[in-house]
């Protein structure tokens, strides 16, 4: 059994990752400001140790990967639009609290540090499906606030020996991603939409292409990085390799919802990309990862999340 701190372990991605670590039996502590993670997240997850405070504080930093094996740092704020709304504040979550979670993991000897990346890094580079080796092209202040925090690993790997390992995300989905919010995913804004019987929107004309990514995939991707040899220092790809447009998307939605539901379209919006596809030679190389979970059936379980989460919410 070892010690797993999950920085923003009360968010979407965050709360999978504790608990399965917690089903597999380790020890989990998760960090949390609760500006956008949600106590409920974790509640039945009993045996997760909660600590919250804002990991930009450094002392709080110190406080959370005390006495931890491996650091899997969550915590940002996951938007491009607020990015770009409120780059300060963004530049905090995303920059400030990675490096201060990097200079005290590297003073507690912490063994690993698994970074959650973004394949915002690649920006409206046109080549697809996109390769870890391509030069990077962010297109808001997100994406270049993932991209220095992948660097600063990837520096205090070379300068420290603290070992470090980015996993680049694309468009992931799942129970628990919040419909509630402007800033969520677009697959749980078309879920609460198609459930209500409301058109959603559509920024541009529809024909963007994403790599959607059902959150066991992503899991199962980090949790090889914590184990993999000789990946100390590597960004890589977690995806399914694939891509879909938002139009498509919709379209399939709808037949598992059984609705028909055309969407509202509005102006693309400022920081978007156009087209995103994993290219995930690379971890199947380096971690042994495969796709478990495909697209359909992972809309399928996410539709059903989001049904009993609404039932709930109406007792």
């Amino acid at each position: 059994m070892a010690a797993y701190l999950v920085t923003g372990g009360a968010g979407f991605i965050g709360s999978h990752l504790a608990e399965e670590l917690a089903r597999r039996g380790h020890a989990v502590r998760v960090a949390d400001s609760l500006i956008t993670g949600k106590r409920r997240n974790l509640a039945h997850v009993s045996s997760v140790e909660f600590l919250e405070g804002d990991l930009a504080d450094q002392a709080v930093a110190v406080r959370a990967v005390a006495g931890m094996d491996y650091v899997l740092h969550q915590a940002a704020i996951p938007s491009v639009p607020r990015s770009v709304e409120d780059p300060i504040a963004s530049n905090r979550a995303n920059i400030d609290a990675s490096l201060n979670v990097l200079v005290a993991a590297r003073d507690a000897g912490v063994k690993r540090v698994v970074y959650a990346g973004s394949s915002a890094a690649y920006g409206d580079t046109p080549t697809l499906p996109k390769r870890e080796d391509m030069p990077p092209h962010p297109l808001s202040p997100y994406a270049l606030q993932k991209l220095v925090a992948e660097q600063y690993g990837q520096m205090f790997t070379r300068l420290y020996g603290l070992e470090t390992v980015a996993i680049r995300y694309f468009n992931v989905f799942g129970p628990r991603q919040d419909p509630g919010s402007p800033y969520s995913g677009v697959i749980s804004l078309f879920a609460d939409a198609l459930l209500e019987g409301r058109q959603p929107t559509i920024y541009g004309d529809g024909g963007q292409t994403r790599d959607f990514t059902y959150v066991a995939n992503v899991v199962d991707g980090v949790l090889r990085a914590c184990e993999a040899s000789s990946v100390a220092g590597e960004v890589i790809n977690v995806a399914t390799g694939d891509r879909i447009s938002l139009n498509e998307l919709l379209r399939v939605m709808n037949g598992i919802v059984g609705t028909n539901v055309r969407a509202i379209f509005k102006e693309p919006r400022a920081g978007d990309v156009k087209d995103s596809q994993a290219d995930i030679s690379k971890a199947r190389a380096l971690l042994g990862y495969r796709p478990i979970v495909p697209l359909e059936e992972g809309l399928r379980h996410t539709i059903d999340w989001c049904r009993s989460d609404r039932a709930a919410a109406e007792r």
